[in-house]
């Protein structure tokens, strides 16, 4: 079982998000056959086998086993993963967006959060797949009293980002980058959505 299924096709998505279909997967951690997930959510087998199958022919779960039971075969199911992730781009952005300039730069940190769950969903099969996938991530809760502190901060912040960017960014352009190691960095700074006044 690997840790993360990443899922960005719409007809696996489909497939999984129907609350039965859920509650089945969280069950499966383990080999289990249709007869026993029928026992414990109180259905007949037949809907669970059609959800079961559902569920595998979509690939988000396997059949891992097969064992002859008072002469009838029966499938030990199991999901393919401990977690499921669906891709932002499966929703996409809906109507017409007339943003406040507030609006627009939490836009465009949401836009950013979505590409970073997207490559690490991608990132994580490549782990799967037994691939080395070097990564650092840092987190910090800063305090700005006033709004003097804050346009200081965010100045400064600015200024070590922009450095980082000049010193390791965009190569020269006769540098080689036949064994180079390309890492992407993103910086937000937002305010704690647990305090009201976001200091």
């Amino acid at each position: 079982m690997q840790d993360v299924f990443y899922i960005e096709e719409m007809e696996q998505a489909i497939t999984l998000l129907k609350p039965i279909r859920i509650e089945i997967l969280r069950r499966m951690d383990e080999p289990c056959t249709c007869p026993i997930l029928a026992d414990y959510f109180d259905e007949s087998p037949q809907k669970i086998y059609y959800h079961v199958k559902a569920l595998e022919t979509a690939g988000l779960v396997e059949k891992v086993e097969e064992k002859r039971v008072r002469g009838v075969v029966e499938g030990y199911y199991q999901a393919r993963a401990r977690s499921y992730w669906l891709a932002p781009h499966l929703v996409g952005k809906v109507g017409e967006e007339k943003l406040s300039r507030d609006q627009k730069n939490l836009q465009v940190l949401l836009s950013l959060a979505e590409e970073v769950h997207d490559d690490l969903g991608k990132l994580a099969n490549r782990a799967e797949a037994g691939q080395d996938v070097p990564s650092l991530s840092l987190s910090a809760h800063i305090h700005l009293p006033d709004g003097e502190r804050r346009a200081e901060f965010l100045e400064e912040l600015a200024l070590v980002f922009q450095s980082l960017a000049r010193k390791y960014g965009t190569p020269p352009l006769d540098a080689t980058l036949e064994n180079a190691e390309g890492y992407r960095l993103i910086l937000a700074c937002y305010p704690n959505s647990n305090q009201k006044d976001g200091g």
